[in-house]
């Protein structure tokens, strides 16, 4: 089942996400492959959470991450994770940070994983064109391609970082015109996005150097200004935890 909140099936078949990555979890390790499936909405009680994992080419789980920043039909289905802390965690390729979807939109968040060290962000989507209002529609019917392609390159240079970003896209031979906005692709500094897909279903293999994002950073600095003590952002990558006053991520 897709994202269908309103179907009845739809709570009850969540409660089955543990079934869906056991078997990743199995895939994983028999093709020896580091695999982030996409996004399982989970069912805890009376909370349904939109959750990706990490999993390693071991078939074990190396990290998991909780939407934080919910579109806002999904809202009244959907428990966001709040004020919990984007953590970056290490894996087999590297120090990694995920993120679902709408989190694009906030920068914060990808600041907060690459102050944790994340070299690599993967944002599992389901982003559609048709995630607009009538009103800005009419300015472009193309809108959220635009805000996509815009801003993935951007998050790349801005945090010396790869964006992965897999998004839905429609069956194959089967697009229904201003539906599914695709782009999966991988966008890195200096050449901006990778292997970019249509808005069809199917397979983008990427090659990366990580060499780049070193040459990234020697350039443009962003991870050494953020560690000089007095970095005039300091405050926004700094939380207050009850009894332990102020602390810098």
């Amino acid at each position: 089942m897709s994202w269908l909140p309103d179907d009845p099936k739809f709570v009850s078949l969540c409660a089955q996400y543990q079934t869906y990555l056991d078997a990743y979890c199995v895939l994983a390790a028999e093709l020896n492959i580091c695999i982030v499936p996409g996004t399982i909405v989970e069912n805890h009680g009376s909370s349904l959470l939109n959750i990706a994992t990490f999993i390693s080419n071991d078939g074990t789980i190396l990290g998991q991450y909780q939407k934080k920043n919910l579109w806002h039909p999904e809202r009244p289905h959907l428990t966001s994770s709040l004020h919990d802390p984007h953590v970056a965690f290490d894996t087999p390729l590297g120090k990694v940070g995920m993120l679902i979807c709408w989190d694009l939109a906030f920068p914060e968040a990808f600041r907060e994983l690459i102050a944790g060290g994340a070299k690599t962000i993967i944002i599992p989507t389901f982003w559609n064109l048709s995630d607009c209002t009538p009103a800005g529609l009419a300015h472009n019917p193309l809108s959220e391609k635009l805000f996509l392609e815009s801003t993935l390159v951007a998050r790349a240079f801005e945090n010396t970082c790869m964006v992965v970003f897999a998004n839905a896209g429609a069956p194959r031979g089967k697009a229904t015109k201003g539906a599914y906005a695709g782009l999966s692709q991988v966008a890195v500094p200096f050449k901006g996005a990778l292997g970019k897909m249509g808005e069809e279903e199917g397979m983008s293999v990427v090659e990366v150097d990580m060499q780049i994002l070193e040459d990234a950073e020697e350039n443009y600095k962003v991870r050494e200004d953020m560690g000089k003590e007095g970095w005039h952002y300091d405050y926004s990558l700094t939380r207050t935890v009850e009894g332990e006053g102020k602390s810098k991520l």
